[in-house]
C-alpha cells in the first residue's frame, strides 16, 4: 500500500466536536473519518465527472465557527 501523505489541518472547536461525534456513530476515528468524508467527495466528483453542484465552490455558510 502506498505511504500517506500528512496533512496539518485546523478545525473550530465546534466543527471538531461535530466530527469526532459523526466518527463515533460510524466507529470510526475522527482521522477516518475526515478521510472518509474527503474520499466521499472526491469519488462523487469522478461519478459525475464535475462538480455535483453548480455553486460547489462558494463556501458553505454552516454555523460551526
Amino acid at each position: 500500500m502506498a505511504e500517506k501523505k500528512q496533512v496539518p489541518l485546523r478545525l473550530s472547536e465546534k466543527l471538531y466536536s461535530e466530527i469526532a461525534a459523526w466518527a463515533e456513530d460510524d466507529f470510526r476515528s475522527i482521522n477516518g473519518q475526515i478521510e472518509y468524508l474527503l474520499s466521499e467527495c472526491v469519488r462523487q466528483r469522478k461519478k459525475n465527472g464535475h462538480y455535483t453542484g453548480e455553486e460547489i465552490d462558494k463556501p458553505p455558510k454552516l454555523d460551526i465557527e
